[in-house]
């Protein structure tokens, strides 16, 4: 994607007045986005200055924040930038998305204004897909059960009856979209020895990952685990329905780091309740999960609140694609992180 407008109107690099940039990132998050070191390179990048996005909603206050600044670097909670929005900001020449998901941030208006946009997604992938293989492993070695028996008060020998724990070595592991994690996944999972199928839609050759590729319900029948790795899309809502529960086999392990929208919960959590699936899910129908949620009475699943791609690591290679992009548009660089509008569509 060409980093300029579909006017023609380049960022003027040779002016002498340093570019301002709005950073509306919360300040509950932005020092984790830009450490000292980050911090300073993008202070060296331009006139930075830095708003709450909640404050930025207000219409005037957005206003006022945007006269004059050429870059927005966006994150959680940032005010969706429709036509209304873009007219209050007439020299925005390029949008850095410090997180993944653009689907909140941008409409029909936006594309139409033809804005370079750029995300830090890639950042994530790492992250989250440690967390999915954290999961694998800890059903695997049945941890979860495990902890919740001696936790619960169980006598030691209780504790230790049942089926004896699995190794990842030999395991049969379905993963479920190759997407940036899914592949990520996949990458750690066969290091640890473990045998992979894959279901993407998408695989074809010459991809590397076309030769483990199967159908949907052969995936989920022939694994071990489980592992939704799939974007949440219209295309992929409910792709885990019943009859697809139903399909994994019995004393299946299913993990899930992607979006609740993939899976039918009441019939994953029938699944689960029932124990004939463990499960391991750091997404909810609901979040916050409430207090007294179904989900945390069972002694058969491992729960986490959504956090799967926010590790210390994360974020600062986070704010690095942040500083490095907005350097590469100054510059009139081609940019690396860079969207399209149909490329947004196939992505989270």
């Amino acid at each position: 994607m060409s980093p300029h407008l579909g006017d023609g109107r380049e960022p003027d690099i040779r002016s002498s007045t340093p570019p301002r940039v709005l950073l509306g990132i919360a300040a509950a998050e932005r020092n984790a986005f830009f450490p000292p070191e980050s911090q300073n390179a993008l202070n060296r990048l331009g006139q930075i200055s830095a708003l709450e996005p909640a404050a930025l909603h207000d219409p005037e206050t957005f206003r006022q924040a945007a006269a004059g600044v050429t870059v927005f670097v966006t994150a959680w909670g940032f005010p969706r930038l429709d036509a209304d929005r873009l007219a209050l900001a007439p020299d925005l020449r390029f949008v850095m998305h410090a997180a993944s998901s653009l689907h909140a941030l941008v409409d029909d208006g936006f594309w139409a204004a033809q804005i370079p946009v750029s995300q830090a997604g890639a950042a994530m992938a790492p992250s989250v897909a440690e967390l999915s293989l954290t999961f694998t492993l800890s059903l695997l070695r049945r941890t979860h059960r495990l902890d919740r028996a001696l936790r619960s008060g169980a006598d030691w020998r209780s504790a230790r009856r049942g089926e004896r724990a699995r190794e990842i070595s030999g395991a049969r592991i379905a993963v479920i979209g190759a997407s940036r994690t899914g592949r990520r996944y996949i990458e750690m999972c066969r290091a640890l020895g473990a045998d992979i199928r894959v279901y993407d839609p998408y695989l074809s050759a010459p991809d590397p990952l076309a030769p483990l590729a199967a159908g949907l319900h052969e995936v989920l029948a022939w694994g071990d685990v489980v592992a939704l790795h799939a974007p949440a899309t219209p295309e992929t809502r409910g792709m885990i329905g019943p009859a697809e529960v139903a399909a994994i086999r019995d004393g299946g392990l299913f993990v899930n780091t992607a979006r609740p929208s993939l899976v039918d919960m009441d019939a994953l959590f029938a699944a689960v309740s029932s124990g004939r699936l463990d499960a391991a899910l750091d997404v909810f129908d609901t979040e916050p999960l409430p207090a007294d949620d179904r989900w945390r009475l069972l002694p058969n699943v491992l729960l986490t609140p959504h956090l799967a791609g926010a590790s210390v690591d994360s974020r600062r290679r986070a704010g690095h694609i942040v500083v490095e992009e907005v350097r590469r548009f100054l510059r009139g660089e081609p940019l690396q992180h860079a969207l399209t509008r149909e490329e947004l569509e196939r992505m989270g």
